[in-house]
C-alpha cells in the first residue's frame, strides 16, 4: 500500500499541469460542480481537453458521448461529466500487455532496443530502466550504439558508472550495428540478463537512420534467439502532439512494442498519453516522474486517470 501512494504521490506531482489546465480555469469561471450542464460549458470543456494535450481524437470521442447523454437528458449536471470522463478514460486501455518483455529462460539475454529522437530524454531514460532492473537483482550490460552524436557515449558512460554496469562502445562515428553485434556477444559471454541498446537520437523523417535502426535490428536478432525482446519508443511528454506524431510515424517505420514517456514531472501535460492511446496501439510501458534514476513508474490506466483528477 505504502508503495502505490508513493507511485500516485509522483505521477499527481507530475501530472499537477494537466490538472491546472482541465480544471483549475473551469473552476474559476463557472462553478463547475453545481452548475448545470449546457452547450457553453460542454464547448468550455472540450477547450480544456485540448490543450491538455488529450489530442483531437480522443477529445471528439469524449464530447461527442457528452452531448449525446446531454442532448438525451442522462446528463445534467457538471459532476456528472466528471464521473464520465474518468470512466471513458479508464476504459480507453482494455486488458493489455504492459509488462517488460523478457527472454524466455535458456534462450540468452532479453535485448531492450531503445530509440527516439535527440532530446527526449533517451539517454536518462535507459538510466531509469537499468536501475529498475538492477533493483531486480538483474546483471544489466549497456550498448552505446549511438556514435554519431558528440558526447552521447560519455553521457551514457556517466550513468553506467553511477549504477555500476559495463557500457560496451565503439569509435566515434563508427558503425552502429557493429557495436550492437560486439555487444550481444558480450552480454552471452558475461552472462548478462539484459542488453540494453541506446540507438543514435534519429528524427523519423531521416531515412537513413531509420534504415540504421533496422540494420540493428537485423544484427541483434541474429545473435540473440527472438532479440530484441522489447523496442521502446522514448518520448517527451512536453513535446505534446509532436510526441504523437513521432509515436505515429515510429511505428510506421520500426515494430515499436512500447513507449518511456519522460519528463511527464515538467511543463508536460499528460492528456498526451490519451492521445497516443487514441491514435496508436501502442502501449505505454513506463513513465518518467523525476530526474533521479528511481524516478521511474510502470504506466496503471486507473492510477494514471485517477491522478489526473486528483485534487
Amino acid at each position: 500500500m505504502a508503495l502505490f501512494k508513493s507511485a500516485m504521490s509522483k505521477i499527481k506531482q507530475g501530472l499537477a499541469k494537466t490538472r491546472d489546465v482541465l480544471f483549475m480555469d473551469v473552476r474559476d469561471l463557472v462553478p463547475f460542480f453545481a452548475r448545470k450542464l449546457d452547450d457553453e460549458l460542454i464547448n468550455e470543456l472540450e477547450t480544456r481537453l485540448l490543450k491538455a494535450d488529450v489530442g483531437t481524437l480522443a477529445t471528439k470521442r469524449l464530447i461527442d458521448g457528452i452531448r449525446a447523454d446531454y442532448k438525451s437528458g442522462k446528463m445534467t449536471r457538471g459532476e456528472e461529466v466528471l464521473v464520465y470522463l474518468k470512466r471513458e478514460l479508464k476504459a480507453m486501455w482494455p486488458e493489455q500487455d504492459r509488462s517488460l518483455h523478457i527472454a524466455p529462460p535458456g534462450s540468452g539475454p532479453t535485448v531492450i532496443l531503445v530509440t527516439g529522437v535527440n532530446g527526449a530524454g533517451k539517454t536518462t531514460s535507459i538510466a531509469k530502466l537499468c536501475a529498475m532492473l538492477r533493483s531486480q537483482d538483474k546483471k544489466v550490460l549497456l550498448a552505446a550504439c549511438d556514435t554519431f552524436r558528440a558526447g552521447a557515449v560519455r553521457q551514457l558512460e556517466i550513468w553506467a558508472d553511477r549504477l555500476g554496469v559495463e557500457v560496451i562502445k565503439g569509435q566515434q562515428g563508427g558503425d552502429p550495428a557493429a557495436v550492437a553485434f560486439d555487444a550481444c556477444k558480450a552480454a552471452i559471454a558475461r552472462a548478462a540478463d539484459v542488453l540494453i541498446i541506446d540507438t543514435a537520437g534519429r528524427l523519423h523523417t531521416q531515412d537513413p537512420l531509420m534504415r540504421q535502426l533496422g540494420k540493428i535490428r537485423t544484427v541483434v536478432a541474429k545473435q540473440i534467439e527472438g532479440a530484441p525482446h522489447e523496442t521502446l519508443l522514448v518520448l517527451d511528454a512536453t513535446s505534446g502532439q509532436n510526441a504523437l506524431r513521432q509515436a505515429e510515424e515510429f511505428s510506421k517505420a520500426a515494430p515499436i512494442t512500447g513507449v518511456f514517456l519522460a519528463k511527464l514531472d515538467g511543463t508536460a501535460k499528460g492528456g498526451i498519453v490519451v492521445a497516443i492511446r487514441a491514435a496508436t496501439s501502442i502501449p505505454v510501458k513506463f513513465v518518467g516522474v523525476g530526474e533521479t534514476p528511481d524516478d521511474i513508474e510502470p504506466f496503471d490506466p486507473d492510477q494514471f486517470v485517477d491522478a489526473m483528477f486528483a485534487t
